[in-house]
């Protein structure tokens, strides 16, 4: 016969259920607040990475690195195209397509805009975001200007060409722009400088350096004062400013401003631009001689000649 379930029996079983209840109820809830706390903690340790990010600077070496492969050489390179094929047409060979050295360049210059469009530098570095802003418009306006001209190109003789293009107002701005993202860029060195060696002096280039002024600058505010000068001058050239920069120092240390009565920067640099005495590549050359114990960001541009 089978045996009936007692009152008692009931109640025992009733009061297991709801220990069992308990029990996963308190597991659950311990899970629960575990995890809270865990991820309370990794937040914080989240927020403390952030932090420490913030704290190593906005002109730290690895942001400026990083800007010169991302931003910087892009338009280094078509800088370095405009020159070599502006040059075959000055040349005025008979071979040399105009109209399609202009298309080339054109296309160059519209790629190059494209791959800065999906580059970005972080808010906390705004001399990088003007920068990089900067060679955007210049490469626009390079590329503006290049189709305009691909029509007309065989049209002209070399130098009328030149002149034009030289003259045209979509051109002086694309030069104006990329001056202008140049200096930001070295003023950028320049505070990366300054987070490394608080006793550094830059120096306004607004005003005029005398040669003892500039004997006194370091390299960084150096080069930094010839991008100003350049873009003051709207002297868009193949060089880096540091190239310009050794020269002076040459000329100076040759004794050959003495000889000449230059008694300031600004008339050694037109002398110097006015000769065509500077070359890509000076620096570089020259580096280990004039700066060897100058305070530097390891970037490309101060060590190999390209």
């Amino acid at each position: 016969m089978d045996k009936r379930l007692t009152r008692t029996d009931y109640l025992f079983a009733l009061m297991f259920i709801f220990m069992l209840v308990c029990i996963l109820g308190a597991f659950f809830y311990g899970l629960r607040v575990g995890q809270e706390k865990s991820d309370q903690k990794y937040d914080k340790i989240l927020h403390a990475d952030k932090a420490v990010i913030q704290e190593i600077g906005a002109y730290d070496q690895q942001v400026l690195v990083s800007y010169y492969h991302t931003i910087f050489l892009p338009f280094r390179e078509f800088q370095n195209k405009w020159f070599e094929l502006m040059s075959q047409i000055e040349l005025g060979n008979s071979t040399v397509d105009a109209s399609a050295v202009l298309k080339e360049l054109y296309k160059l210059a519209d790629e190059k805009y494209i791959e800065l469009q999906k580059k970005s530098m972080p808010a906390s570095s705004p001399l990088l975001v003007q920068s990089h802003q900067g060679y955007l418009k210049s490469l626009k306006l390079f590329a503006d200007t290049l189709k305009s001209y691909q029509s007309k190109a065989n049209g002209l003789t070399s130098p009328q060409l030149l002149d034009v293009i030289q003259k045209d107002a979509y051109f002086l701005e694309a030069k104006t722009q990329a001056l202008t993202a140049q200096k930001n860029y070295f003023d950028s060195i320049v505070a990366w400088n300054g987070t490394i060696d608080n006793d550094i002096e830059n120096f306004d280039p607004n005003n005029n350096a005398n040669l003892d002024q500039w004997r006194a600058m370091n390299i960084n505010v150096k080069n930094h004062y010839i991008t100003a000068k350049l873009l003051k001058n709207k002297a868009f050239a193949p060089f880096y400013p540091q190239d310009l920069t050794i020269r002076i120092d040459e000329f100076i240390a040759s004794g050959q401003a003495k000889k000449m009565n230059v008694n300031d920067v600004n008339q050694t640099m037109d002398l110097l631009l006015s000769t065509n005495a500077v070359r890509p590549g000076d620096f570089v050359k020259g580096k280990s001689k004039w700066y060897a114990n100058e305070l530097l960001p390891q970037l490309p541009f101060f060590s190999d000649v390209n």
